[in-house]
């Protein structure tokens, strides 16, 4: 438990360092260096969610979304429209909302596994 919450710090640290430059990119319109990031971006919040749901993470195959029980709402939806239009800045809006969405279920989660202990 301790190595998953190592890497979601990793994961969560990596991310709060590029959002800066993705809002930057996208205040400058910069469309190139907003998506380069964007995909990095999008790559760090697919790893952190599977992470949180105890799955294997590769960028090779796709999500299960049926699998994982801790997730956003609507998520495949989502993010579907976020790696379909990673240069808009509605998708950048969208996945920093998924990042905090999932930030809520990983507490949640870990509540109720302290709280279901012997």
């Amino acid at each position: 438990m301790d190595d998953q919450m190592n890497i979601i710090s990793s994961i969560l640290k990596e991310w709060e360092g590029i959002q800066p430059s993705i809002e930057k990119s996208f205040r400058e319109r910069n469309q190139i260096e907003a998506k380069k990031l964007m995909d990095k971006g999008i790559q760090l919040f697919i790893e952190f969610l599977m992470v949180a749901n105890n799955q294997p993470y590769s960028d090779q195959f796709s999500i299960p979304y049926q699998k994982l029980e801790w997730k956003p709402v609507n998520l495949e939806e989502r993010l579907k429209f976020i790696m379909s239009r990673p240069k808009l800045h509605h998708s950048y809006r969208q996945l920093s909302e998924l990042v905090t969405e999932q930030k809520k279920q990983l507490a949640k989660k870990n509540i109720q596994r302290k709280t279901s202990r012997p």
